[in-house]
């Protein structure tokens, strides 16, 4: 697999990663980001050993996009300090079925995670375990596509909870294409897809240098091709 590399120094690896490709080491012999990347350095570096590749954030498997790894201890606590203070810019494009009621806004939930069922369910705030989970969104463009009316979604993460944007999103009426796991009705409907969401923009400080980064990449594949993108973030 060759990585889309977008910027890389002594602390931190800023990738692309494709979609269908684990963003952690994974418990198969399919490749993962992580293996990835450390055989990118061990090409790349004459030290011997294994590499350090620290997890910062994670993506969904069927969720292509920007992250950033750090390639030492001190990077991966920098970085892992903005996570926790909500000082990393996570943003997203997404293709919903439908059109929200408003063309921009705030969606506020509790959510819970079932690890057993590998989901995550709306609650009631007080719920024990429901954790606070909050994102921005905005209408792009809206479509009929054989019938079936969708909306281009740029989102911006205020929390990181676990599937939160397919589970607010569903939550909400207005469930992502290609989910199967939260939009049931796909399946019997179209049934063919990715999950229509892509990690288009990251922004971060250096934990160096402490000088703001932000990256973007545009979605090129799947649905995403039948939109335009004439802006970022």
């Amino acid at each position: 697999m060759k990585l889309n590399i977008l910027f890389e120094d002594d602390e931190i690896l800023v990738v692309e990663k494709p979609v269908g490709i684990e963003s952690q080491s994974g418990k198969t012999f399919e490749p993962d980001m992580v293996s990835e990347i450390k055989k990118h350095i061990n090409i790349q570096s004459t030290k011997k050993g294994e590499p350090y590749v620290g997890v910062i954030h994670r993506l969904d498997k069927p969720v292509g996009g920007v992250m950033v790894y750090a390639k030492s201890q001190i990077a991966a606590e920098a970085l892992s300090r903005q996570v926790s203070a909500h000082q990393m810019e996570k943003n997203y494009y997404a293709v919903v079925c439908g059109k929200p009621v408003d063309n921009s806004g705030t969606y506020v939930d509790y959510l819970w995670k079932d690890g057993k069922n590998n989901c995550s369910k709306i609650v009631e705030k007080g719920i024990k375990s429901g954790k606070l989970a909050e994102l921005d969104y905005r209408i792009v463009e809206c479509r009929d596509l054989d019938g079936i009316e969708v909306s281009l979604l740029k989102i911006r993460l205020k929390t990181g909870r676990h599937h939160q944007i397919r589970v607010q999103m569903a939550g909400h009426g207005t469930p992502l294409w290609g989910d199967r796991k939260y939009n049931p009705e796909f399946q019997s409907y179209l049934g063919k897809g990715n999950v229509a969401l892509f990690a288009s923009g990251l922004s971060f400080l250096h934990p160096t240098t402490k000088k703001k980064m932000t990256f973007f990449v545009k979605p090129n594949n799947g649905l995403f091709e039948h939109f335009s993108f004439h802006d970022t973030f």
